[in-house]
Parts: structure tokens; C-alpha cells; sequence
């Protein structure tokens, strides 16, 4: 991509083309939490003004009026415990008064009871993973940013780095408890219109609660620094009102009945190839790249023989796989690539896919990685094996 001169980015920033929104305030507020949230701290910026004000206002008035060239003599005085009693008294009451509002916004926050439906959210390197509770509706949201837009080959969207291919969607109206945790590091689910921040921890599990009032699309990120895709987890959550919530959701369940019957078809290596690429692109190219070169000392290339060098910590878990030898990467035998994928490797950011990806997707992507930049395998896994290979795991 051609780089810009100085002076046409100064120009694109002063004639509005900079994409970035110009804003002092922090976002309109679309639930009760977050709305007490806006008005604590509008109430504590004034509080702070009215400070500024007085403060400021004393000491320049006594700058100005007892200053040495009107021939104003400095007293001198060592106590006076009224005075030290008012400068006590006053902060002490100004915290008093900021105490108060704030510790009824914070008791709300924590406040989980009653709610009317419930959605376990957890956190992976790098993406979030929804589960609707009691409803059998589980998926991963990966970031839909296209790879052209991050590798600066197009131009960016108007929502770069901040849209999913698979929303979280909850419906307005209704009182969304969510429980967060983390399958691998601490990350943080933090979306500013709902007043939501909260960390998702290995071992533990927090709580949020939210209420959208209307209809529409928010937008956060992971706030806790994560790793090198840190930046590629966004959040983006849909508030459809009960009625469209209620068919989405009857439309899930039904997809996910038609997703659970591809374990009995049989694919071609094209049908396999086509697909695999899709789920290669949006859950394994983050850290492999799109062209399966990996990146270099953190995550190997995916092409047989290709050179990887990189600390112990790293290649002696992919060498104890199987997976490593001799500086070089071994792709090896399907099954092991296989149990690879759906178990993951210890040690490592390699995350096991069998909970996260369908019969038919790890089918695809397996097949995919070893048909693909130089692989010429020929092999084809069906989701029949994979489906096979899953019950063997489950006993």
C-alpha cells in the first residue's frame, strides 16, 4: 500500500477524512447500569470544576490582591486550628457526598438476582465463545475484519477491528446475566454502552448483568492486554426486541439439528478444501497466518519441512507432539494432525478445538491445511472420522 506524506495526512485529518469519531464523552449509555455509570461521572467532573473553580479562584484573587507592589506585607502566623478543621472538614464531606451515589452504582452492578436468562461467555486466544444456558445454543465469535483490511492491502471498514462474523444476540427488555470465564489467559469483556467490564479469569467464574433498552448494535473490545491478537477480539452484541430474539433463536436451534446430521455425508476434497479455508481464515489464521507461515519464534508454519526455530518453551511441547524436529515442522499423519487440532497441545497457545468446532469444520480444516501451500498430501478427513475419533475421546 502506498505510504501518504505527511502533509496529505495532516490535510485528510483537517478536512473530516480521519475514519476516528472526535469524542470527549463517554458513550450514550443503553442500560440502567450504564446510565448510572454517565451520571456518576458527570456528577464527580463537576464536583471536580466547582473544586478547580474555588481553589483557583481563592489563590489568583491572592495573588492579585496582596501581592508585594501595592506594598502588601506577608503576616506571618504558625496555627489556627479553625481554619485546619474547615480544610479537614470539607474534603472529608465532599468524599462523603461522592461515596454515597457511587457505592449505590456499584452494589447495582453486582447485582445478578432476578435475571432472565443466562449466558456463560469464555474466552480464548483469541476469540468468545457464547452459551446460552438451558437452550443448547452454543457458538464462537471470531473477528470478520477481512485479513486484505489488516495487512493494509484495502481500504478499512468503518468498523475495522470491531466486527464478528457471529454476534452475541439477547433481546431488549430482559435482564442478561452472563458468566465469564477463560479457557487459557485473563482477558476482559468490556462493552462501554452497557457498562460492562469485567475479567474473564482461568479457574474462575465472574458475573455481569445487563439490560439493553432498545434495539440495535454495540460494539467493545477485550481490555486486558492477552497476547499478540489481543487487538482481534472484539465484542459486538445485537438487541433484537423479544419477538425476532425468539425466532433467531428457533433459527439456531434448527441449524444446529442440520449442522449435527453433516457427520453422515460424505464430501468431496474440493467441498472439503472450499469450506476448511473459510474456518482457516477465521479461527487458525490469527497465529498461522493466511499463507500457513506462522510467525516466526511464537506460532510454526503448517507446511511440511518448513523451517521453525523458536525458545524450548515452544518447540519442545510441539516436538514431544510429534509435530517439531530437527528445526523443522513435521505435518505427519492425519490422525496425528487430527488429535492435534481437537486436543491441542500443552504448553502451548494451541487451543483444543474439539468443544469449539463442528464434526464437519475440523473435517474441513484439517483436510484444508493439508492440501494447501505446498501440502499435497491427497488426504481427505470426513466428518465421520472425526465424529468417531470424538466418541473414542468422550469414553
Amino acid at each position: 500500500m502506498k505510504k501518504l506524506p505527511p502533509q496529505a495526512v495532516i490535510l485528510s485529518l483537517l478536512t473530516g477524512q480521519a475514519q476516528a469519531a472526535l469524542n470527549f464523552n463517554l458513550q450514550s449509555p443503553v442500560t440502567p447500569i450504564a446510565h448510572q455509570i454517565y451520571n456518576l461521572h458527570t456528577l464527580i467532573l463537576l464536583v471536580c470544576l466547582l473544586i478547580f473553580f474555588v481553589v483557583f479562584g481563592f489563590m489568583f484573587y491572592a495573588l492579585f490582591k496582596h501581592r508585594k507592589s501595592t506594598g502588601h506585607q506577608a503576616s506571618h502566623f504558625h496555627q489556627n486550628f479553625r481554619l485546619e478543621v474547615i480544610w479537614t472538614l470539607i474534603p472529608f464531606l465532599i468524599l462523603i457526598g461522592i461515596a454515597i451515589p457511587t457505592t449505590k452504582t456499584v452494589l447495582a452492578m453486582k447485582n445478578v438476582e432476578h435475571s432472565d436468562m443466562n449466558i456463560k461467555v469464555t474466552g480464548h486466544q483469541w476469540m468468545w465463545e457464547y452459551e446460552y444456558l438451558g437452550e443448547g445454543v452454543r457458538y464462537v465469535s471470531n473477528l470478520g475484519t477481512p485479513r486484505d483490511q489488516i495487512d493494509n492491502k484495502v481500504v478499512k471498514g468503518a468498523h475495522y477491528l470491531l466486527e464478528v462474523d457471529r454476534p452475541l444476540v439477547v433481546p431488549t427488555g430482559k435482564k442478561v446475566r452472563i458468566l465469564l470465564t477463560s479457557a487459557d489467559v485473563i482477558h476482559s469483556w468490556w462493552l462501554p454502552q452497557f457498562g460492562v467490564k469485567q475479567d474473564a479469569i482461568p479457574g474462575f467464574i465472574h458475573e455481569a448483568w445487563f439490560q439493553v433498552e432498545k434495539p440495535g448494535t454495540y460494539r467493545g473490545q477485550c481490555a486486558e492486554l492477552c497476547g499478540v491478537g489481543h487487538g482481534f477480539m472484539p465484542i459486538v452484541v445485537e438487541a433484537l426486541p423479544p419477538e425476532q430474539y425468539d425466532d433467531w433463536l428457533k433459527t439456531q436451534k434448527i441449524s444446529l439439528a442440520e449442522t449435527s446430521s453433516t457427520s453422515s455425508k460424505t464430501y468431496t476434497l474440493a467441498e472439503l478444501t472450499m469450506h476448511g479455508e473459510k474456518v482457516y481464515l477465521s479461527r487458525c489464521a490469527a497465529c498461522h497466518q493466511a499463507n500457513g507461515q506462522g510467525i516466526a519464534g511464537m506460532f510454526p508454519p503448517l507446511i511440511d519441512g518448513a523451517p521453525f526455530s523458536a525458545g524450548a518453551g515452544v518447540t519442545t511441547p510441539l516436538a514431544e507432539r510429534g509435530f517439531w524436529k530437527d528445526g523443522k515442522v513435521v505435518l505427519g499423519s492425519k490422525e496425528r494432525h487430527l488429535d492435534i487440532l481437537m486436543n491441542g497441545i500443552t504448553g502451548t497457545a494451541m487451543q483444543p478445538m474439539a468443544a469449539q468446532l463442528s464434526d464437519f469444520d475440523i473435517a474441513a480444516v484439517v483436510s484444508y491445511e493439508r492440501n494447501s501451500w505446498g501440502n499435497k498430501t491427497g488426504d481427505t478427513i470426513q466428518p465421520a472420522e472425526v465424529a468417531a475419533l470424538r466418541k473414542g475421546v468422550a469414553k
